[in-house]
């Protein structure tokens, strides 16, 4: 057991006053650190070091706490204390009895595959802009009312030229988030495959599209209307008309702890959506 980290939401009032008893009641005064997930990333020294991350929070709390650690390899455990926590497995009222198990290492390792998204200038191809994404990457208007089209090819083949609000880029963690309000199927977490959703699509192409994991995207604006980059949400880039946004898959993986079996998805699936399940079958 060596260093532990404990991520907490800083907009949440309470999270900081439970990461701090939780730390009490476990007996990790001495081998753990507490960072809010914004100040997460800038502790590089004592990522290195560290083997577990709890994070306190909702989803969105978690995405950032990956961005921040993806590159170390360090798995995380989260505790919901957001909306519908789809990564979560842990509440606050449990987190204390169920916590030991995880540090001590008795959990499965769920690998959970994230994407690479780049923007280069349409002048000379530099670099304008890189990050990695455990949901989604979309390319959208950007504060303006009105269709966008959006050039597309797939493994430098040219597909379409989207007519739409947007195009989500999406992994199949994110594939319960922005892509499944726009209509995309919902993947099992731990599946290999980009999926290609449209958002509000005026003509052309208007279903997803699934993609093998060694897929290269390529999006670009067609004209000169704003557009912008959104990585996982938290990450906003205006684009220049006629840059390129290049995605694939990223050399990183998420991982998080899991104590439940597998198939604990498609239960969690229909809870966490607020679908009724009924066990007499349809009818009683």
């Amino acid at each position: 057991m060596n260093n532990i980290g404990f991520v907490y939401n800083a907009l949440v009032p309470e999270a900081p006053g439970f990461i701090d008893s939780l730390i009490e009641s476990l007996g990790l005064r001495d081998n753990s650190w507490i960072s809010s997930a914004v100040d997460v990333e800038t502790a590089p020294d004592l990522l290195e070091q560290t083997t577990l991350i709890v994070v306190a929070g909702g989803d969105g709390t978690i995405l950032r706490t990956i961005h921040a650690i993806a590159p170390y390899t360090i798995p995380i455990v989260g505790v919901n204390m957001g909306r519908v926590g789809f990564m979560s497995e842990l509440r606050p009222e449990n987190a204390a009895e169920k916590l030991p198990g995880y540090i001590n290492g008795h959990m499965r390792v769920e690998h959970r595959m994230m994407l690479y998204a780049k923007v280069t200038s349409p002048e000379d191809g530099s670099l304008i802009f890189s990050a990695h994404a455990l949901n989604d990457v979309v390319v959208g208007r950007g504060g303006v009312a009105r269709l966008l089209d959006i050039v597309t090819k797939v493994d430098g083949a040219d597909l379409t030229s989207y007519r739409a609000d947007a195009v989500i880029i999406s992994t199949a963690t994110g594939s319960t988030g922005y892509a499944l309000s726009a209509g995309s199927p919902i993947f099992y977490p731990e599946a290999r495959a980009l999926l290609m959703q449209p958002v509000a699509a005026h003509t052309g192409l208007r279903d997803g599209l699934v993609l093998p994991d060694s897929s290269v995207v390529e999006l670009s604006v067609a004209d000169t209307r704003n557009a912008s980059l959104s990585v996982d949400g938290l990450d906003d880039v205006n684009l220049e008309p006629g840059s390129t946004v290049t995605v694939d898959r990223s050399p990183h993986e998420a991982l998080f702890l899991r104590s439940e079996p597998p198939t604990s998805f498609y239960t969690d699936l229909t809870r966490r959506l607020g679908l009724v399940y009924n066990l007499n079958g349809p009818g009683i």
